[in-house]
Formats: C-alpha cells, structure tokens, sequence
C-alpha cells in the first residue's frame, strides 16, 4: 500500500480528482467522486535511451526538476531534464472538462549533439483484494486494468506498443526491457512501453497518454469501444478549453476584487488567493455539495483516522469562503442537499460522511457540528439576503436548535427554565423517551467532555435561530399570522434566550481560571487551547477586549506560540510531533484583526505566508525546523480562513 504523505500538486475536474509528487509522480487517482474510491498502489514512468537500463521520470540521480501550473488553472506541467543524456522532458497533466480521463502529454528534446534512441514504459499497479480483485488485458496501443467493477485502462493515442508484460513485470522493470507472450493475465501490476524511435539533436517527439476510468458495468467489450473514441479527440483543443475553462473560473470568483500586486508580499497573497479559488472545486461533489477535508493522505491510518471525507464542521468555514468568492451556488447546494440528506432523525449530525452523504467510519461526534450548520446557514443569508434560503432551510435548523437544547439541558444540567409542568409529568413517565444525549468530543477529536469551544458555537445557533425567524416573520407564507406557529416560536425563543444566558454563565463559572487568569478550553484538563478563541470570533460570545479575553490571549502567547512565530493548537499536542497550525496563527489574525491590531494582525499572518507549499497549498502543519509543510497539503479548512482573514483585512 503506497506511504506518501504529502499530496504537492492537485488537479482535477467534476468527477476524477488527481495528486502528484514536486518530481511529477501520479500518487493518487479518484473517480467518480473525491472521496471513495482511490485506484492507484503506484503509476511509475520511465525512459530506456539507447542502451541504458530503466530512467524513472520520477527519481534518478541524473534528473533535475522544476514544476509549475499554468497560470490561473488546475493544469500542471513538471520539467524533468536528464543530465546524462541531456534530454529534456515536459509532462504536462490535465484533466479535460467533460471527460473521464487524465491527459500526461511528454513532450521529448534532444539538446545532446548524438542521436537518442527512446523507448518509453509505464509500469502500473493498482489497488487489489480478494473482493476487488485486478487483472490486465493487452489492447491496441495500450492496456485495461480491470476489476468487476471498475477498469483502469492506459493508452496512447496515435503511438502503437513496443512490448507489454501481463505478469512479473517487478523482476524485468528496471532493466527496461519488458517482453510477455500473454495478452492478458491475472496479475495487479502489468507494464507497456512505446517505441519512440531516433530523436536527432534538436528534434523534439510527442506522446500523448490517457488513463481513462471507468465504471465497468457493460464488459470489456463496451470499454474498448470507448477508448477508440477517446482516441479520436483532439487532446491539443481539450488543453485549450480546459485552460481558458479555469482562466474565467478565476476571473468569475474573484470575490474580494484582488487587483494586480505591487510587491512580492502582494504577489504572495495572491498566489495562495488564487489556488485557494482554484482549490475549492476540487473538493467538492458537484451533484450534493459535499466537500471532502483534503485530498487523501494516508490509506492504511499509520498516522490518522483519514482525511477524504465531509465534515460538516469543516465544510461551514469552507463555504463562508466560497461565498467571499461568490460561489453561492455551491454553498447553497451544501446546506439544501447535503445536510438534508445528512441530518439525523433526532436532529444532529455525525462526525462525518462521504460526499454522497453516506454516514463515513466515525468514532464519535462533535455538538459543534450541529451548531455549526444552523450558524452556517445564517452566515450564508447574510451573504446572499435570500430569504427563501432561509426558509428552506428552517424546518432542518429547528431540528438542530432542539438537540442543541437538549444536549444543553442534559449536560449542563440546567432544570427546565419554563416551567412547564405538562411537559415535566410527560417527561418523567414510564412511557417517556428518556434517552441519554452523549457527552461529545471536541472539535479536535480527542477528548470528551464539556468544550468552551463547543459551547461558544452552540450561542452562536441560538443567536442565529432567532435572527432567522426575525428575518421570517414578515411576509412568509404558513408563518405570519400562523398563531400557533408564532406562539410555539416565541416559547423556544425566550428558553434559548434563556438557555443562551446559561451557557455563559457556565462558560464564566466553569471555564474561566483564576489561576491562570483566562479561560480554559474544558472542564478536564483545563489547558490553553487555540479554539478557546471561537468564542469571541466567528461566535461572538465574548468580545475582543473584555479583561478574561484579552488575558486569555495573553496566556496563549505564552503557552502556544513557538519559537518561530506558529502556533500549535493547544498545551502537549503530539499528533504529528505537535507542529504549529496555519489554523491557529489565522485564528489569531482574526483575532487581532477584530480587536483592531493590525501590527500584530500582520505578524501572526506572515507565519502563514511564509510556510506556504510550492504550489501555495496550505498544509495543516507546519515542521518548526524547515517551515514547510510536512502534513496534509491543500487543506480545505486552512484554505478557508486564508479567505476569511484576507476579508477581514480588507474590510479593516
């Protein structure tokens, strides 16, 4: 099972998603969605020239690399130049809109004064077992990896095969010569290779290769009539429209008005601005709107539960930013299908899905998730003033608000406020559903208790409940004059109002150390932790410059920032060797930002731009030691408050 851990490049369309290495190496390779099915063990190319053994295009001593994105597009193009032979090699990866393909263009130049002879091989090995079981089958100009379900298949357009081997491919590879007498096999790893023929000094050769995947639903007969009409197109007009597809998606969500930089800081920010723009579809099920965390980094969870699945949570920041960036189209299909589908029947969300909205592996759940949407969802109208959003939505936030009240009631223990003796004799009869609403983790996923981060975020829901029925009171049908309704609604007003009142009473009482004059992030361990800043932004508990806020910023200076200006998340975090987040630094940049000190605003951000991937990906950690991105590069989260902040920044 494949070991790597940073996803460097990313491209991808509406239904395959791709990752790379900085050396042009295809990791990972998912379709039909973002999420579920990944086919790739390895995908390795190579070089045989005159008589040497196999070149990696991926790794050889010989080979210096650079690699870039065609400006303002998901089209990724890796120069690889072998000093030996002094051949230069331009991979170009895209991904055409409306097909289900990945293009890999290799274009050839002999800048050496003798002829070069060029065989080029693919060695590929997907993802097998004895429920999904590969096989191979050789075809013209190419080959199919197949599955009962799915097919893989890799061929060239206008180029015929040298050789093929079905089977044993790992003891011959190297050698660079491959030859099998078998045109089909039972085998998870087969291998081509194309003869280029003599490539004189300043000559330049083609290939065009294209890994097609498909659901494989009417046999392989149906698939190799595809390929020959893949073969057909013009892959040199798809690059185009491709291009020019991304160019005006750039231009259209250009949310914040960015203009041209003025300096190299400028030309920065706008770099991770626009991958950020460029990133967001990428993560997204265009049919529900879900968004997946991250590309996948780690299969066999050496390191984590996995990160290619929704979190609610997580998807709230994500479409604050996509509505910044004027993708409102998209946020609303996330809260009017995606966590429809999603909601339980009690009215809360699990810790996770598949953006299909099947429930993904879980191991708990987290209230702010819950809370997160109704808040979510009341962020999103601020933008889009759509008051039908709202009411759309209001039957699936009522639900929320009423486990949020429970959840509340149970385990902070608050008596019931209304003083409804009905309800009270219901409540404590034989015939009553008593179940226990489970204490829940925090948004960290590691501790179970009571958070002052969750109970910042379920204030947030009830202070956006009622902005959403005053928004709703006027000139809705079945609401306005509807007396029942009105009645019921102002009795759950006046206990979240109620409740609202409790839980900062809690937060004051509870989570407040004198001590340590500041707040604490739950009643347990009682450490300084980055989230404890929620409660003052985005869920406005508290604000910026009350005394227990100001001294709670004060205590996680000196607890959380590092020696290098990066901020971990919270006192003893050990997951991947307990980095400094780009989180936890914007965090603080909001933080300022609202507090109006911009110098210190500045600082905290400059940390962010400074640990930037190649690409302008965000990782979600940054190594101390070289500052760079060592774990989950292009996380949408850290993308989200990169957008949030430059708002902020502007708007103060």
């Amino acid at each position: 099972m494949i070991n790597k851990y940073l996803n460097e490049a990313i491209i991808g369309n509406k239904s395959m998603l791709a990752t790379l290495t900085l050396k042009g190496e295809l990791q990972r390779l998912y379709f039909p969605s973002r999420d579920n099915r990944q086919y790739l063990n390895f995908y390795h190319t190579g070089i045989k020239v005159n008589d040497s053994a196999l070149i990696y295009l991926h790794e050889d001593v010989n080979n210096t690399y650079k690699q870039y994105y065609d400006t303002d597009t998901n089209i990724l193009n890796t120069e690889i130049t072998n000093t030996y032979f002094k051949l230069k090699i331009l991979q170009t990866d895209f991904m055409p809109l409306k097909e289900d393909i990945l293009v890999r263009r290799y274009e050839f130049i002999n800048d050496n004064n003798i002829e070069l002879d060029l065989n080029f091989l693919i060695h590929s090995e997907l993802l097998s077992d004895n429920n999904n079981f590969v096989s191979a089958k050789v075809i013209d100009g190419g080959m199919i990896q197949y599955a009962h379900d799915f097919t893989v298949s890799t061929f060239a357009k206008s180029v015929k095969l040298l050789s093929h081997q079905i089977n044993g491919s790992n003891d011959t590879i190297l050698s660079g010569i491959i030859q099998d007498k078998d045109y089909i096999g039972m085998s998870k790893d087969s291998s081509i290779s194309y003869d280029l023929g003599t490539i004189k000094p300043n000559e330049k050769k083609v290939i065009e290769i294209c890994i097609s995947i498909a659901e494989n639903t009417k046999g392989i007969q149906k698939i190799e009539e595809e390929i020959e009409r893949i073969k057909k197109i013009d892959l040199q007009k798809e690059y185009s429209k491709t291009k020019s597809y991304w160019r005006k998606y750039v231009k259209d969500h250009n949310g914040l008005n960015i203009k041209e930089p003025k300096n190299s800081y400028e030309e920065k920010m706008q770099e991770v601005y626009l991958r950020s723009i460029l990133l967001f579809p990428l993560l997204m099920n265009s049919e529900t709107g879900g968004i997946i965390a991250a590309p996948e980094v780690d299969e066999e969870r050496n390191f984590c539960g996995r990160y290619a699945y929704c979190w609610p949570r997580d998807a709230v920041f994500i479409t604050k930013a996509l509505d910044i960036l004027k993708m409102t189209k998209e946020t609303d299909k996330f809260y009017k299908i995606f966590c429809k589908t999603t909601q339980s029947k009690n009215g809360m969300w699990e810790q996770r899905f598949y953006t299909d909205g099947k429930l993904a592996p879980c191991w708990g759940y987290q209230i702010d998730e819950t809370a997160s949407v109704v808040y979510g969802v009341y962020s999103h109208y601020e933008y889009t003033k759509d008051e039908k959003f709202l009411k759309d939505n209001l039957r699936m936030c009522e639900k929320a608000i009423e486990f949020l009240k429970k959840y509340v009631k149970q385990n902070l223990e608050i008596p019931d406020l209304n003083n409804d003796v009905v309800k009270k004799e219901i409540e404590n009869s034989k015939y009553a559903n008593k179940e226990k609403i489970h204490i829940s983790y925090d948004l960290w996923e590691m501790n179970e208790g009571i958070h002052l981060y969750s109970l910042a975020s379920i204030y947030a829901a009830f202070d956006c409940i009622q902005k959403i029925y005053k928004k709703l009171g006027k000139g809705v049908s079945n609401f306005e004059g509807n007396r029942l309704k009105e009645e019921k609604i102002n009795k759950s007003v006046k206990e979240i109002e109620n409740l609202q009142s409790e839980i900062k009473k809690f937060i004051n009482n509870n989570l407040y150390d004198e001590e340590k004059k500041s707040y604490v992030r739950n009643t347990e361990d009682k450490k300084m932790d980055i989230s404890i800043i929620g409660s003052v932004v985005p869920f406005s508990v508290f604000t910026p410059k009350e005394k227990k806020v100001q001294n709670t910023i004060e205590k996680i200076n000196l607890t959380l920032r590092t020696y290098t200006g990066g901020y971990q998340r919270f006192e003893g975090d050990h997951y991947m060797n307990g980095n400094p987040w780009p989180i936890a630094n914007l965090w603080m940049t909001l933080y300022y930002l609202e507090k109006g000190e911009k110098k210190k605003a500045k600082e905290t951000f400059d940390f962010v731009l400074k640990t930037v991937g190649k690409h302008s990906f965000l990782g979600e950690q940054i190594d101390n030691s070289t500052l760079k991105p060592n774990w989950v590069l292009g996380l949408g989260w850290s993308h989200a408050m990169f957008i949030i902040v430059m708002e902020k920044m502007m708007n103060k």
